[in-house]
């Protein structure tokens, strides 16, 4: 899918890779249990159905955070707790790993700055989405001119909280507050996300709104508990 002619993006799911069991068979979670070697050759093969180079693909130690970092380069073996990462180097592929929490990617094709940000209940609270829009517009980019692409995740209709929690999220992000179809307390993790991006000045924002609780093609953690980690791209063409 392309965002715009030099911007693409993507969102795998849990078909058509090698891991067993629990983690089949596409898993790309590496810090989820699953065989490391199965991990990094679905890593691969993923990366290259893109037309990416699988050494050229960026993964983030995710910790629910609302840390954002530029990079040219990816991090490695060992990589830092961080939940934002933006670009503008062409071919270098931006990779938010999920199981219910939203991956959110963002891109100003004006500028040419590419953004991915992990944005769970946690994350979302924080502001980990308009810290990354925040951190790119300081590099020149222009909100008015960004796209977000909201990704599939736990919908609210389905993420059921405490009334506690529910309550604590809706103090800061009162968007964010929803219901289960039981009628029990609930999150919308996207209205909020929604409502941060506005609030930020973009007005494209696009979905797939897909349900990670609902559909079994994607891995959630809250369905099944031990499950892989299905990913979001996004990346420059040269």
């Amino acid at each position: 899918m392309r965002l715009s002619e030099r911007v693409r993006v993507a969102f795998t799911d849990r078909v058509g890779g090698c891991s067993d069991g629990a983690y089949g068979s596409r898993n790309l979670g590496g810090a989820v249990g699953d065989d490391p070697g199965a991990v990094r050759k679905n890593r691969e093969e993923t990366a290259r159905g893109f037309g990416v180079a699988a050494e050229r693909v960026v993964y983030m130690r995710q910790v629910h955070s609302a840390e954002v970092r530029y990079v040219s380069e990816p991090f490695g073996e060992d990589p830092p707790g961080i939940d934002a990462v933006y670009t503008s180097e062409a071919g270098l592929a931006l990779c938010v790993l999920v199981a219910d929490c939203a991956p959110v990617l963002i891109a100003d094709p004006v500028a040419g700055l590419i953004g991915a940000a992990h944005s769970g209940r946690a994350g979302t609270a924080a502001g980990v989405v308009p810290a990354l829009v925040g951190a790119m517009a300081g590099e020149g980019a222009d909100p008015g001119h960004m796209i977000a692409l909201i990704g599939p995740s736990a919908c609210g209709l389905c993420y059921e909280v405490s009334a506690e929690l529910r309550d604590d999220v809706a103090a800061v992000l009162p968007e964010a507050f929803s219901t289960t179809r039981q009628g029990t307390p609930a999150l919308d993790v996207r209205a909020g996300i929604v409502a941060q991006l506005e609030r930020a000045g973009v007005g494209d924002i696009r979905h797939d709104d897909r349900c990670t609780i609902e559909d079994p093609d994607l891995y959630s953690y809250r369905r099944d508990h031990v499950t892989g980690r299905f990913a979001g791209y996004i990346w420059l063409d040269a």
